[in-house]
């Protein structure tokens, strides 16, 4: 099962309202100056011990490079990144039609992580599971671990039914 994450205001945030991982050392803090939120370390591992595919799937235009580059440094190793470059590519494409700006179904992900309330309703229209992250708390990493776990559980009881 894949979950995904997009990354401005949920795995990266401003430390002035959020607790946050430790910063990087000099020069990597210049290189990269995003701040991860405190957990996501141990939720993105968590999630790869469990089985899960990690994603990010973000409508920034960061390269996939730089976001392997700076999660690299955190020791965490994403599954697949989906960027606004390449969803405009393979989601958009020439359909004269515009599409929402992340379409996790498109990539048979399973749950998508996000702040926009924009997100949330597209979920609901076409389908697609999202969880809303974007306020400090605490648990936010063990909510995301019960959400996955739970929607793993239904996936598994449909295709058993099947």
């Amino acid at each position: 099962m894949k979950v995904s994450f997009d990354l401005d205001e949920v795995l990266f945030v401003n430390p002035d309202g959020f607790e946050t991982e430790p910063e990087l050392r000099f020069p990597f803090n210049r290189m990269f100056p995003e701040r991860l939120r405190k957990g996501t370390v141990y939720l993105i591992k968590e999630l790869q011990k469990r089985g899960f595919e990690v994603w990010v799937y973000t409508s920034s235009f960061r390269t996939d490079v730089y976001i392997k580059a700076l999660f690299r440094h955190y020791n965490i190793h994403f599954d697949d990144i989906v960027n606004g470059y390449r969803h405009k590519t393979e989601v958009q494409g020439d359909r004269a039609i515009t599409l929402p700006q992340k379409m996790p179904s498109h990539y048979r992900i399973s749950l998508h992580i996000d702040d926009e309330d924009a997100i949330i309703q597209n979920g609901k229209k076409y389908g697609f599971r999202v969880m809303r992250v974007c306020e400090p708390d605490d648990e936010w990493a063990e909510k995301i671990l019960a959400e996955a776990e739970r929607i793993r559980n239904l996936e598994e009881a449909q295709q058993g039914g099947r």
